[in-house]
């Protein structure tokens, strides 16, 4: 894993301090009339109506004005700055 510099794009001075945030996906059934989980389902193991998340394993929030956005943002805003 190789690091890089941050720079807030919204806020322009930040290039310290940031949250790094891990998402991590887990494919459940809810009960419609509830909202209670009735199933917790592996991701190898999930039905034709279901589909694999496919969002970012990780977002980074900015510690000074709270942007929170993918971390290409924040290291191509700090490559052209």
């Amino acid at each position: 894993m190789m690091s890089n510099p941050y720079l807030c794009p919204r806020c322009k001075t930040n290039r310290t301090r940031f949250h790094k945030i891990e998402q991590r996906a887990e494919p459940v059934k809810l009960d419609p009339q509830t909202g209670t989980v009735t199933q917790t389902l592996e991701e190898a193991s999930l039905d034709v109506f279901h589909m694999n998340y496919g969002g970012p394993s990780m977002r980074v929030q900015c510690g000074a004005c709270g942007l929170n956005e993918l971390e290409e943002m924040f290291v191509a805003y700090a490559k052209r700055n």
